[in-house]
């Protein structure tokens, strides 16, 4: 006869399935691969680093590819997550919260599903980054598009993916912080898996209403076998 399954803070959770962990892997290495090249252009003091990718010849040539390969992974994982980050009312608690937030009592001052409103903040915000620098990058694209359109729309198109691949890269690093700064963040995303422990502090109404009933059920199916 099997052991029954009992649940601890230590027991493990799925945060993130391995399509949602492979998408964010490409979306990492396309990003800083399109941000080096794209830094390199904008300034010429950083001209150097399209040297990663041999001359500055091939980094242009590589840089719209990369930024696509960038705006795919991405599409995949807001199609994955985009349900989970409409904002509701319990955001609020949390906004009001903000400062108990940075304290690290994330917990006693909301009731998060999830994600909480700031990593609703950050997705809303490299969607519309994402498609203005897909949209403005065909336009600026030299080699096949930029010829179709005229001086005025070229020049709007270049400031408008300027400000956005600064909104970007500005997310991306607020991402990383917080990714760093909440410890098991990371392993949720390279393993996959979280702990009880840290779904109830950070994530208790998404471990209520979602793991909490998966749990169960799959108790429940391994005491009928």
């Amino acid at each position: 006869m099997s052991k029954p399954f009992i649940v601890t803070n230590d027991t493990k959770i799925v945060r993130h399935k391995p399509i949602a962990r492979v998408s964010h892997w490409f979306l990492v290495i396309s990003f800083f691969m399109t941000m080096f090249t794209g830094v390199a252009f904008f300034f010429p003091d950083f001209a150097w680093l399209t040297e990663i990718l041999g001359t500055p010849q091939i980094a242009r040539a590589v840089h719209p590819f990369t930024g696509i390969i960038m705006f795919i992974a991405f599409i995949i994982m807001a199609l994955i997550y985009w349900h989970h980050n409409i904002p509701e009312k319990n955001d609020i608690r949390w906004a009001k919260g903000i400062v108990e937030v940075l304290k690290g009592n994330e917990h006693a001052v909301a009731d998060n599903g999830k994600y909480n409103l700031g990593q609703k903040l950050l997705f809303w915000t490299l969607i519309l980054a994402m498609f203005t620098l897909l949209i403005t990058g065909i336009i600026m694209w030299r080699q096949f598009f930029s010829h179709y359109f005229s001086i005025p729309v070229l020049r709007i198109a270049i400031l408008l993916h300027s400000f956005s691949a600064f909104m970007l890269f500005t997310g991306i690093l607020v991402h990383i912080y917080m990714a760093f700064w909440v410890k098991g963040s990371i392993r949720g995303m390279v393993e996959g898996w979280v702990t009880v422990r840290w779904a109830k502090k950070h994530h208790p109404r998404w471990y209520r209403e979602e793991v909490l009933p998966e749990i169960e059920k799959h108790v429940v199916d391994k005491t009928k076998h």
